[in-house]
């Protein structure tokens, strides 16, 4: 039966949850004491660089001075940390999706995250006040000196502390998620939230591929501030299903370079010529980061063209059948980035690998690839012959190889399903 709520207790909930606007002229006040730093590191700089050119800077006083800078721009670090995270966290989302430089974790910020990186970055700035006392140390008291380590210590427990915390309450917020049920939804006081989790479940239900049909590319659903081109671009890449950095599940791989997949993510390896190389066991998430760093690249204005090894493999040999193989690699160029999937699961004779060689080798330095495989490069020869050390040569030369350790996905879910 659905629960009827109460028009009075629905308006009262929607004017507290208005009140959050408050908090906006804060965060702006913020904004102005980040420019109060920002004077107080250039009149910091000047101050130092007039000791040193009249020749009255010590040694101590020099690195005394410089610690102060990197005090100044930690500390205006942490401003941006709260500006943004806490805005977009307590406030109102930030609408940044598809732009070059939006940064990794504001997608994902929560209270906690947004704790625990608060936390930390206090710990660094503390770490540097320290160092001054210990630099400084014939300047300092004892009393300050005990005093300095005891309160950075402290703040080190605090951090240590509130990492631990965040686990459990992650976990448990994501248990209430799981449990809700559908058919009889859970009273949410913030509806707008209520609205973007019922849109996420959509996208995924659009985006999830019948295991029953044959692979084909879905119908696409919009994204934020839709560009024609882009869109344009990401249907004409052959895409097996849209898929996107923000859906990538981090908790799943063991292990894996998130520095490396953030950076990745701007799409400036396409203009830079790199090849991106995802190596590991199958269901680790190779083909989700290649699909989403196609996606990115569309968007940032680059043509993408995504297949299989067994379909590039097939697209090579009709091509040399024709005799038009040399037009064929011309033709490519076109397209600043290629994606070869699923390299190693289909075993290759001479003649294939040779066409694989010639690929890499014509795009060597022009253009450039993604490549996922469930084997090192240093084990690429079960798969390319002799080809495989001039073919990993070129490709791995200028390239970001990314490991990813884990257990399948889709064997989780079947073993979950089965437990069930």
């Amino acid at each position: 039966m659905a629960k009827v709520q109460n028009p009075t207790t629905t308006t009262l909930g929607y004017a507290l949850f208005a009140t959050r606007w408050l908090q906006a002229p804060l965060y702006f006040g913020l904004v102005a004491a980040q420019g109060v730093y920002v004077y107080k590191f250039f009149k910091e700089l000047w101050t130092l660089i007039l000791m040193c050119v009249s020749g009255h800077a010590t040694e101590t006083y020099v690195m005394l001075a410089v610690l102060k800078l990197v005090d100044v721009v930690m500390i205006a670090n942490l401003l941006i940390m709260v500006i943004v995270g806490g805005y977009e966290t307590f406030v109102s989302r930030i609408g940044l999706q598809g732009h070059r430089d939006q940064p990794e974790w504001l997608s994902h910020v929560n209270s906690n995250v947004l704790k625990v990186k608060l936390a930390t970055a206090i710990v660094g700035i503390s770490s540097v006040h320290l160092l001054q006392m210990f630099v400084d140390v014939h300047h300092t008291s004892h009393h300050a000196l005990l005093w300095g380590t005891v309160i950075h210590m402290a703040f080190i427990a605090s951090a240590a502390i509130l990492a631990y915390m965040s686990g459990p309450m992650v976990a448990h917020t994501d248990r209430a998620h799981a449990d809700r049920s559908p058919a009889a939804p859970a009273h949410v006081s913030r509806p707008q939230e209520q609205e973007q989790e019922q849109e996420q479940e959509r996208r995924e239900r659009q985006e999830k591929p019948d295991p029953e049909t044959p692979a084909a590319t879905p119908a696409l659903p919009r994204q934020p501030d839709p560009d024609a081109d882009a869109e344009a671009r990401i249907r004409a890449a052959g895409f097996p299903a849209r898929k996107l950095l923000e859906d990538f599940d981090e908790q799943h791989p063991r292990a894996f370079d998130r520095e490396a997949v953030a950076r990745l993510g701007k799409a400036d390896f396409v203009a830079a010529r790199r090849n991106v190389v995802f190596v590991g066991p199958p269901g680790t998430g190779k083909t989700h980061l290649a699909v989403a760093l196609g996606v990115r690249a569309c968007q940032a204005g680059h043509r993408v063209l995504f297949a299989t090894a067994a379909e590039w493999a097939a697209r090579l040999a009709d091509a040399r059948a024709a005799g038009r193989l040399d037009a064929e690699l011309t033709a490519l160029d076109d397209h600043p980035l290629l994606i070869v999937d699923e390299v190693g699961y289909t075993p290759l004779d001479t003649a294939t690998a040779g066409l694989f060689f010639q690929l890499v080798a014509h795009r060597y330095e022009r253009a450039s690839l993604i490549v996922t495989s469930d084997r090192p490069l240093g084990r690429w020869d079960e798969v390319f012959g002799p080809s495989a050390p001039a073919l990993t040569d070129r490709l791995a030369h200028h390239a970001d190889v990314v490991r990813l350790d884990g257990d399948s996905y889709r064997t989780r879910r079947a073993t979950s399903a089965w437990a069930d």
